[in-house]
């Protein structure tokens, strides 16, 4: 008799002809933590929008507690017990911690038919306190930080009696500490009786928390493997199809000439008195803890923020950067970390993404040319490999690495010298993130100069010639490639009276 409290059998969804999911099949037993895994575009986000009804199979059944179920709507998986958890939280910012935990089942008097706000709240405190959180439920949500907004998610997964939950990424905005947290509190819940498919990229979640692993790979079912039966290559191998043996390519790039150097630059309250340096072909790295200053000095490169003091040359000459497209003018390009909100309008093409910042190259007295668009958009897509029925598809329909890759593309159309990546991996699996360190080994070696933010310590010591550590707003140190360990780097960036006692 199968313990399974969900079966997926032959589960496939057709999108205008391609197959998303192809006879997948999938099973969740009590209490387990199963990880589900696979490069970006493998299913895995339409399998779980099958699950809670955002859509409707083409095929294949879904047996919950041994009794073959339909799932219409997200109320219907809601009525069965299913809630998911997603990478970008869906809440409601300017309503508090209560409002978005009751938001579709508020308590309300049969008498009156009053809100019942007090036993809310009160409810509302209780699911905190279990999740070990201290929030209190008046807060507003655009308040809380992405970790805590998360538990919140939970709180009301819980709320509505779920005891299956479906986290979509949840660590990956998050730093070490907070992880650690969510590994807790999910811990707690497989404790509790609760069953949960945990979707990550990060091989850590994967051996911190998971009982069980199933690959799926371009939208089939690939294997499921016990945590101690697999190891991390042979997972590689699952989720791409073939062995990586290297993580990153080999460097092709010789650094050149100076194109930027900074000098003093601050910005009160996010970093002061920052000094560095970027050369033709190479690649420096700005890392640190989350919340050290490094968006905001890319940012303040770029013309986003402004500075209070500092200087910046560029290409040997004293430059004032006013507002990014002054930037872009100099020859400084900038990908940020958020893809979805600031790099890309998703409901806009793929074509459209990649040209919409030079439009005055394909238009003839005001007109513009279609033909002479398309026809850049194909060449650059292609240069960077996104894999797409065609440049129309929408940037929405594409995976987050061939997001990213659109991003660079556009870069790209401008006459650039430096490009200025914020997290250019965040987010994507093995495969993508071999993809993109090519295209900057590749970027690179034709001479263009490369700031690189990153929080993962590998991506850090693997791509780049020089690592410059930010703590609390500051250079703590600056290692060359061949100087920098990881625990020379940690040490950099942590607090210096942490810093201490992991010396003691």
């Amino acid at each position: 008799m199968c313990d399974c409290v969900l079966q997926i059998r032959g589960m496939t969804k057709v999108f205008s002809g391609v197959k998303a999911l192809d006879s997948v099949s999938f099973d969740l037993k009590a209490g387990e933590v199963h990880a589900l895994m696979g490069e970006n575009g493998a299913g895995k986000s339409t399998f779980i929008k099958v699950i809670t009804g955002v859509y409707q199979p083409d095929g294949g059944v879904i047996i919950l507690n041994g009794r073959q179920v339909q799932i219409n709507n997200p109320k219907d998986a809601q009525k069965f017990g299913i809630a998911a958890i997603y990478q970008h939280v869906t809440c409601y910012p300017d309503l508090t911690v209560t409002e978005n935990i009751f938001m579709d089942h508020l308590e309300v008097s049969p008498k009156t038919g009053r809100i019942l706000w007090k036993r809310m709240h009160a409810k509302a405190a209780d699911l905190l306190r279990h999740l070990s959180s201290e929030i209190d439920p008046k807060t507003l949500m655009s308040e809380l930080s992405v970790a805590q907004q998360q538990i919140i998610e939970i709180a009301k997964a819980i709320s509505t009696h779920a005891n299956i939950i479906i986290m979509d990424e949840p660590t990956a905005a998050l730093t070490k500490n907070e992880s650690e947290d969510l590994y807790k509190i999910t811990d707690q819940l497989r404790n509790s009786g609760a069953s949960i498919i945990f979707i990550s990229h990060r091989f850590e979640d994967f051996h911190r928390v998971a009982d069980r692993v199933t690959i799926l790979r371009d939208s089939q079912y690939i294997g499921t493997w016990g945590v101690n039966e697999i190891s991390e290559e042979e997972l590689i191998v699952a989720m791409v199809g073939r062995e990586i043996k290297q993580m990153f390519p080999p460097k092709t790039a010789v650094a050149r000439e100076e194109i930027l150097r900074v000098k003093g630059l601050t910005k009160t309250g996010y970093f002061s008195d920052v000094s560095i340096t970027v050369k033709r072909g190479e690649i420096v790295a700005l890392t640190g803890l989350v919340g050290a200053g490094r968006t905001e000095i890319c940012e303040t490169l770029f013309g986003i923020m402004k500075p209070d003091k500092g200087e910046v040359y560029f290409e040997n000459k004293k430059i004032r950067i006013v507002d990014p497209n002054t930037s872009m003018k100099l020859g400084i390009g900038y990908l940020p970390e958020d893809r979805q909100v600031q790099g890309l309008i998703m409901n806009w093409s793929i074509q459209k993404n990649i040209t919409v910042s030079r439009l005055e190259m394909f238009s003839n007295r005001g007109w513009l040319r279609p033909d002479l668009e398309r026809s850049k958009a194909e060449e650059l897509a292609s240069m960077v490999n996104v894999k797409a029925k065609s440049v129309n598809a929408p940037a929405l329909s594409l995976s987050g690495g061939n997001q990213q890759k659109v991003i660079v593309a556009k870069l790209l159309l401008a006459d650039l010298k430096l490009i200025i990546l914020d997290e250019p991996t965040k987010g994507i699996d093995v495969g993508a993130k071999y993809a993109i360190y090519e295209i900057m080994d590749n970027l690179a070696a034709q001479g263009y100069g490369i700031l690189m933010v990153s929080s993962e310590l590998p991506e850090v010591l693997g791509m780049a010639d020089r690592i410059v550590v930010i703590r609390r707003g500051r250079v703590s140190k600056t290692f060359s490639r061949r100087d920098a360990t990881p625990e020379k780097v940690l040490e950099a960036a942590m607090p210096i009276e942490t810093a201490a006692l992991c010396q003691e």
